[in-house]
């Protein structure tokens, strides 16, 4: 019963930060007005008076704001692109694919190798292995992704044309490559110096020793009685960096002219289309909230030390 109440409680606590987001995100928009972008810069008044109307801008932003949670609420509906007049719902699930494949499958590549990485620096801390390990994943946290990305494309792209600059799964795993890699190395660096800092507090706890002295063997005493343990800080980090995968993957999609929600947003920025915005930053917020709802609850999973409220 006090799990589940901890469970409903996070659940209430998330749907408040997302009807916050709503309304900051109504609020928070470029400049520019979209009826003159339709139109033209040499449009005149009247048009760009008659373009407002149509496209419900000439309300009043409390009008226009209940309207659109109303619509959210009731029918899930995000509103329509102001340039495409097509509805955002169906914008968001034609890109939503491909920046999930490419988030999951580059956060399954950072999960795996950071905690391998974690895992070999504690087997003979502070050795040649471990200063690798270490100095490897501060070199992948400090370089920002779209620098990788764009050394990655001039080096592999254009100068060994090993694999293609941009593109979409479909035509090939080659397209997938560089951007998978590129949005996974800042990710495995983090994991993995959580993941080593973690297990080494973890193995200075009387318990490990104590395992150690009933001769258990290495490899039972770090996945049974060591890891478990230390994963916690590690779920963390890795529930966190999830969301951001998601939500970052936008630079990338960019870079890499990945046809996914990141493409879609600069896009609907340039092109003043607020609906678009709105709603995929909506996503972004519902990924990041439920994310960490989930993570919360993994993590009173693993330790049951934690007092649920």
């Amino acid at each position: 019963m006090k799990f589940l109440l901890y469970v409903l409680g996070r659940i209430h606590y998330a749907l408040w930060v997302l009807a916050g987001v709503v309304v900051v995100t109504f609020f928070i928009r470029p400049p520019g007005d979209p009826a003159r972008v339709l139109l033209g810069q040499h449009a005149d008044s009247v048009s760009v008076a008659a373009m407002r109307e149509q496209l419900g801008l000439d309300r009043p932003l409390y009008e226009q704001l209940f309207l659109y949670g109303k619509n959210i609420v009731t029918d899930g509906d995000l509103g329509r692109s102001i340039v495409t007049r097509r509805p955002v719902t169906e914008i968001i699930s034609e890109r939503l694919p491909a920046t999930v494949l490419l988030a999951s499958a580059s956060m399954a590549i950072a999960i795996l190798g950071g905690i391998a990485l974690g895992l070999v620096a504690t087997i003979r801390p502070n050795s040649w292995i471990d200063t690798a390990s270490m100095s490897t994943s501060l070199l992948g946290i400090s370089l920002p992704s779209f620098v990788v990305g764009l050394l990655f494309i001039l080096v592999f792209g254009v100068t060994l044309e090993w694999f293609p600059n941009s593109g979409y799964i479909d035509r090939g795993w080659q397209y997938l490559t560089l951007p998978l890699i590129t949005l996974a190395i800042r990710p495995m660096s983090i994991i993995a110096r959580v993941t080593r800092s973690s297990m080494l507090d973890v193995l200075g706890q009387d318990y490990v020793r104590t395992a150690r002295a009933k001769g258990l063997s290495m490899p039972t005493v770090y996945v049974r009685h060591a890891l478990r343990n230390a994963l916690n800080p590690v779920v963390t980090t890795i529930s966190a960096w999830f969301a951001g995968l998601l939500a970052g993957t936008y630079f990338i999609e960019f870079v890499f002219n990945w046809p996914g929600i990141g493409y879609a947003s600069f896009t609907a920025i340039t092109q003043l289309d607020y609906p678009v915005i709105q709603g995929t930053v909506l996503l972004t917020a519902v990924i990041f909230v439920v994310t960490n709802v989930v993570a919360d609850i993994i993590y009173s999973i693993l330790d049951p030390r934690i007092r649920l409220r």
